[in-house]
């Protein structure tokens, strides 16, 4: 069956008129009637009857096949129209939790490549880059002073390069005592619970040799990499979470100040190879906005 011929058919019949088919299809009413007398014919049964315009038995059980086809088709098309202007080249970027921030969400290309992100855990970003699935990755880490430990063996570090750096900020409950504060202290919060998120946060450890102390016990662990889900678990009272300042606090909670001492959470891009393409669009706007 034409499914021209079918859309014709089932215009005709949703309103009910030669004339309103006719116009809507933007066609004469002599050609209207003639698709349907072709399917008539094709089919060999009567489909509609014209006075009043209402299908017979028969056209009852087509309309019921034709709608859901003449829907495939449009689908078809529309999906087969999307692959057509889909562009040829792709981007594969993985990033931990803390490095999906403004930054690199205004970096990302919007017409030039097919961009895949992935959001994965600091040391499964390495991974990813080492085995090909990424060709650029983004890494956060706390910068402590005096510490040159960093989140992984430098022997086998791609290229790194900062591109972006920001203050951090205590995410507590509004009604913490804590809350209203124009800054916080680290040294005053090593006896505090707070949530130990590895991957969707700071790790505590980090904390630990920030303050120089074995503090800082975890209330409650999330294994998660949604940071949402870490700030609505601090907004819920099941421990204090340090994050970047950049980080929106959750309703219910607010973000204070951390003032001493003053660390710097950074942001840096890895490459395991000279990019090119999209990728390298993507790096010089990273570097370049820092």
């Amino acid at each position: 069956m034409d499914p021209d011929l079918l859309r014709t058919f089932v215009t005709v019949t949703r309103l009910g008129s030669f004339s309103a088919a006719a116009h809507e299809l933007g066609r004469d009413r002599s050609a209207v009637a003639r698709d349907l007398a072709d399917l008539e014919r094709d089919l060999g049964l009567p489909l509609l009857t014209r006075r009043p315009v209402v299908p017979t038995v028969a056209g009852a059980r087509l309309l019921e096949h034709a709608v859901p086809l003449l829907l495939r088709l449009g689908a078809a098309r529309a999906d087969l129209a999307r692959l057509a202007a889909a562009p040829d080249a792709e981007l594969a970027v993985a990033a931990s939790p803390l490095a999906v921030g403004p930054r690199l969400l205004a970096a990302l290309p919007t017409a030039t490549a097919r961009v895949t992100l992935t959001v994965l855990p600091r040391e499964a970003v390495r991974a990813a880059l080492a085995a090909g699935a990424a060709v650029l990755g983004l890494v956060d880490r706390l910068d402590v002073p005096g510490d040159p430990a960093d989140d992984g063996p430098e022997a086998a570090e791609p290229t790194a390069t900062r591109v972006a750096t920001a203050p951090l900020a205590l995410h507590l409950p509004a009604g913490d005592p804590l809350a209203h504060r124009s800054g916080v202290r680290l040294g005053d919060l090593a006896a505090a619970r707070w949530i130990d998120a590895p991957a969707a946060g700071i790790p505590l450890d980090r904390l630990r040799a920030a303050h120089g102390t074995y503090g800082f016990r975890p209330a409650l662990r999330y294994d998660g990499t949604d940071v949402r889900t870490l700030t609505a678990l601090a907004a819920a009272g099941r421990g204090l979470a340090l994050l970047p300042e950049t980080v929106p606090a959750a309703p219910g909670a607010t973000a204070v100040p951390l003032v001493e001492p003053r660390l710097v959470h950074r942001v840096e891009l890895l490459r395991a190879a000279a990019p090119a393409g999209p990728a390298a669009e993507l790096a010089d706007r990273l570097t370049r906005a820092r």
